[in-house]
């Protein structure tokens, strides 16, 4: 892969599937994919799955939201106990075929992640125009984050859990991240989403990122509040471009959100010869990829 350009962090978050993930579904709608080691262990708990060579069910008797749910935050302890998994957050989100509100039940953040369940997520662009153009506020993640730490991020960034509207989720998001009042987080601008199919070393990701576009003044200063965010830098866009095109400096989903935001703004233009692929690239099919197995598996 070129180690330069805008394409390849398009291309790291849909690699080519190299390795076997197996269906999971619950009332015959795949809802996840699960590496074959943790099928194998989902075999000792027969009370809670169905399990044969192609799939994975969730035990049929298991009928309603709530059963559902509660099984699952059992396993989830039970692997964690195991140290097969991280242990659970608190937090918890939809386990859905589709969309949020087509949810069949919700289990914690950290083993959804094993699961192959599709996350959700809220990215927030916050923005200066100067008279020399537009600057970009970025964050550093603090080193103590799981998962890219001390990496560049969006000025605002989380996860989406399960019984917060997206409004709601924004406005803590931003007032925890970066100090945003309620009423300046509510300028945002929804401005479409990116999505996603990455092959990560906790397992499928599916994921989802609905974005925003906010337009700050220039004596704007953002403050994290939560811990989660070391230091705030306002960069010129062009810099801020030079970062994703020549460096790994981001978290790897980022990369996609400020593309996104390139395109939009037009500071990519057609005539770019990765033009046409990033477009098209930003809104992957969801589960692109694994679909072909199920076929494959059918026929």
């Amino acid at each position: 892969m070129n180690k330069k350009g805008y394409l390849r962090h398009i291309l790291a978050c849909n690699p080519p599937l190299r390795e076997r993930f197996i269906p999971w579904y619950i009332e015959n709608q795949v809802v996840g994919w699960l590496r074959p080691w943790l099928v194998e262990k989902l075999a000792d708990r027969p009370d809670f799955f169905q399990i044969d060579q192609d799939r994975v069910c969730l035990h049929g008797r298991l009928k309603t939201f709530s059963t559902r749910t509660r099984a699952l935050d059992e396993v989830a302890s039970w692997l964690a106990d195991n140290q097969l998994i991280t242990p659970p957050m608190g937090e918890p989100y939809p386990v859905t075929p589709g969309g949020r509100d087509a949810a069949l039940c919700i289990m914690d953040r950290s083993a959804a992640a094993y699961f192959g369940v599709r996350a959700f997520g809220q990215h927030l662009n916050g923005f200066v125009r100067k008279e020399d153009g537009i600057y970009m506020w970025l964050g550093r993640r603090a080193q103590d984050r799981l998962i890219f730490p001390g990496h560049l991020d969006n000025m605002v960034a989380g996860g989406l859990p399960w019984g917060v509207s997206l409004e709601e989720n924004l406005r803590k998001e931003c007032a925890e991240e970066a100090g945003l009042s309620a009423e300046l987080a509510s300028q945002a601008v929804p401005v479409g989403l990116v999505s996603y199919n990455r092959v990560a070393e906790r397992g499928y990701r599916p994921d989802v990122l609905y974005c925003y576009d906010l337009e700050l003044s220039s004596d704007f200063r953002p403050q994290n509040t939560d811990g989660e965010v070391e230091s705030f830098s306002l960069l010129p866009l062009d810099e801020v471009a030079r970062l994703v095109r020549e460096t790994d400096e981001f978290k790897l989903n980022c990369n996609l959100v400020i593309i996104d935001f390139l395109l939009r703004h037009g500071y990519l233009q057609p005539q770019h010869d990765e033009y046409l692929e990033l477009a098209c690239g930003l809104r992957r099919p969801l589960n692109d990829g694994l679909a072909v197995q199920i076929r494959n598996t059918e026929t």
